[in-house]
């Protein structure tokens, strides 16, 4: 793989589609272009996520008017295209492209077109043809397959609440993840995607985990949760507290590193959200509302000498309160 297709982060690679909507529609002011110079030359990362866009828009504009546009609009609209497209010339080019420079979130081609998605910042309820009911957090996809044999949700990216349906039903509710699968005993559970494995909660009952390459099994119950990786399935714990708040529209964290907040809030909202070093390791107990995520950074202010140095709305770093800032939130 040549440095050019090498993939790059998905926080850099959410700043650089940030950069280029804001550049490319005429946004960009002095101080800001400034900046983007500043942010492409901070490391080999951003100039590498740079050019892969370059070269994605360069296949967009040798094919159709429509898929070019769909990338400058916005990723959601660029699922939209891909669904439009995908059995044309064009749907093949952006789902190459897509595949080119989000080589490492999970099937990032499956995320827009998935059976069931939701974007960035957005929660949404389906019901299945069983009554079971899943509630999608932000920036979520998943895929049902129901058959004669079994339930087979297979959740792509993101995070999931599920509530199971008809106990009567004879066939296995499972829930599919690349590291693993999670039998549902009659239950309600969490299951959440992140980089180091599945994260599985259970609210009520029972589940049955399993890993992928492993023939192991454990069962979790009310209150307990496990790292489940490809290999192996983690020590079973106490479930974190306020796991489910998010169903509710916030973010309840008790002593947990500023980092880890901070990552938490940004998948709710768009561009990039950062947090400089110096800050990253204190910690925080509270509660932060998740439809507002403006209102969560200016909340960490008064608990912790921080404060939220906003470069364009795009580009927001949590730094320490004596540093310079350019322009608050």
């Amino acid at each position: 793989m040549s440095i050019t297709t090498r993939p790059v982060s998905s926080q850099v690679l959410d700043a650089a589609i940030a950069w280029q909507l804001c550049l490319d529609r005429g946004q960009g002011n002095e101080a800001e272009r400034d900046e983007f110079a500043k942010w492409y030359a901070a490391s080999e990362e951003h100039a590498r996520a740079w050019t892969q866009l370059g070269i994605l828009d360069q296949r967009f504009v040798r094919t159709t008017g429509p898929a070019r546009s769909a990338l400058m609009r916005s990723r959601e609209a660029l699922g939209r295209q891909v669904r439009k497209l995908g059995r044309g010339v064009a749907g093949f080019a952006l789902a190459l492209g897509l595949t080119l420079f989000l080589g490492d979130r999970l099937l990032p081609v499956h995320y827009w077109l998935a059976d069931q998605r939701t974007a960035t910042g957005e929660q949404r309820t389906i019901r299945l043809s069983d009554n079971t009911l899943i509630h999608l957090n932000t920036h979520s996809a998943l895929d049902v397959r129901f058959d004669a044999r079994q339930r087979r949700v297979i959740l792509q990216e993101g995070e999931i609440f599920v509530e199971t349906g008809s106990h009567e039903d004879p066939r296995p509710f499972i829930v599919e993840t690349v590291e693993g699968q999670m039998r549902a005993l009659g239950t309600k559970f969490l299951v959440k995607r992140r980089d180091d494995g599945t994260l599985l909660s259970v609210l009520q009952s029972a589940v049955a985990a399993h890993p992928q390459a492993s023939a192991s099994e454990m069962i979790l119950r009310e209150g307990q949760q496990m790292l489940i990786q490809r290999h192996s399935l983690g020590p079973m714990v106490a479930m974190a507290p306020g796991a489910d708040a998010w169903m509710r529209g916030m973010l309840v964290v008790d002593n947990a590193p500023l980092s880890d907040v901070v990552a938490e809030i940004s998948r709710y909202r768009q561009g990039h959200l950062g947090v400089a070093p110096e800050v990253a390791d204190l910690r925080i107990t509270g509660s932060f509302p998740l439809n507002d995520t403006d209102l969560a950074l200016k909340a960490l202010m008064p608990t912790l000498p921080v404060t939220i140095e906003a470069r364009t709305q795009w580009w927001v770093t949590v730094v320490a309160s004596d540093e310079k800032q350019t322009r608050k939130l």
